[in-house]
């Protein structure tokens, strides 16, 4: 017998401690599903943009977009299903769908708030066995707490409906700041446009350009070899043991890739401080900055560091970001060929220093903002924790 003491208030089931006001439902018991058959876009291709999204259930979420006109969903919101992998997306917007591996989720009640249907989907642990589809098999007929109060259900679904926009607009946020980064980069790395104090000559009259392999550059401008800006160091030294790492620890352990951060170490040999520093992927052109101590999984990659302390490294490591490389065979590029390709960069150190202050600046004020959204992500789920299972009640 269970010594656990219940909470006035609350009962003990299925599906764990809720209150005496709450009841247990089916998944099938709250929602109704469609098969997206007649929703399917017309042969596999979409455009990248277009009137109606082309949707998946998964991270992904817009596939692409279409131009057809017939069997397009508009009986929203809806929840969309992936049947294999249980993913889920709650969708208040006319959309078409690529395949047929996924349902359709409605409420089967018109009073009880989708949002929170969809919270509640969002909040189970299951583990996806084989390959097969889950919805019909298994999925439905989990069981899930649920307020028997209207009042409750749609209070909880307003309550994390309003973290979602927060949510959201920290995410367009981010992206408008990203895209008035990259436009910014394009003008200040080519002297496209020039900041003020440096756009005109002591006479008073604007500065000209001149023609070169890479374009119009400022007259006051000259172009430069990456390996004349750069000295490398091969990783063989700062390399873990082994190929495994820890989910956390001391050390991470990185990639110039996306992922960029793989894991943790704890080892304390051989670990790269002589900061900070740019790394390259050998094979991908990839490249990171990085201020920090680090160890790295496999000599894949280069460590790159500027041969004059007079030249900003995140100028430089701007620079290589904005460089447009098409990479080809699988070799190693640095020595071969990345090295030898030429930027623009100013005679002036002052000037160099001011571009990079700018464009750092937006990059902290970006990453200020990515912190803010991890943290408001992870206050969402504390409050689904503690919202969808009662423990915390917006209502008496």
């Amino acid at each position: 017998m269970s010594n656990v003491m219940i909470p006035e208030g609350y009962k003990q089931t299925e599906v764990g401690v809720i209150p005496e006001n709450w009841e247990v439902k089916k998944l099938g018991e709250l929602l109704d599903y469609e098969q997206p058959t007649k929703y399917i876009i017309n042969g596999k291709e979409f455009l990248k943009s277009g009137t109606t999204p082309v949707l998946t259930a998964g991270k992904s979420f817009i596939l692409g977009y279409t131009e057809e006109t017939h069997g397009i969903n508009t009986k929203l919101p809806v929840i969309i299903f992936d049947d294999f992998t249980t993913a889920t997306q709650f969708v208040s917007f006319p959309f078409k769908v690529k395949s047929s591996a996924m349902k359709i989720l409605r409420p089967k009640s018109d009073e009880a708030p989708i949002s929170l249907i969809h919270s509640l989907l969002v909040n189970i642990d299951f583990e996806v066995g084989d390959h097969k589809r889950h919805w019909i098999g298994e999925f439905s007929k989990l069981k899930v707490g649920i307020p028997n109060s209207l009042k409750e259900q749609t209070a909880i679904a307003t309550a994390l409906s309003d973290i979602d926009n927060l949510i959201q607009s920290l995410e367009k946020l981010i992206d408008k700041k990203e895209a008035i980064k990259t436009g910014t980069m394009q003008q200040l790395l080519t002297g496209k446009t020039r900041l003020p104090e440096f756009a005109t000559r002591e006479d008073g009259n604007p500065k000209e350009f001149k023609q070169t392999e890479l374009g119009r550059i400022p007259e006051d401008w000259d172009l430069v070899e990456l390996r004349d800006l750069l000295s490398y160091e091969q990783p063989t030294k700062y390399i873990i043991d082994g190929n495994e790492f820890l989910e956390d620890g001391t050390t991470p352990v990185l990639t110039a890739g996306k992922s960029f951060i793989l894991g943790y170490t704890e080892e304390t040999h051989g670990i790269y401080r002589n900061l900070p520093t740019i790394i390259f992927d050998d094979f991908t052109t990839a490249t990171q900055f990085v201020n920090f101590p680090f160890k790295v999984k496999s000599s894949a990659m280069k460590i790159l560091k500027p041969k004059s302390t007079s030249i900003p490294i995140q100028l430089i490591y701007l620079l290589l970001s904005n460089i447009d490389y098409k990479v080809g065979d699988h070799k190693r590029h640095w020595i071969s060929e990345f090295s030898s390709l030429k930027v623009s960069l100013p005679n002036s150190s002052i000037e160099q220093t001011a571009i990079a202050t700018i464009l750092s600046d937006m990059d902290a004020e970006i990453q200020t903002l990515q912190q803010r959204l991890e943290k408001t992500r992870d206050i969402k789920q504390g409050m689904m924790q503690q919202l969808l299972t009662g423990k915390v009640r917006l209502v008496d």
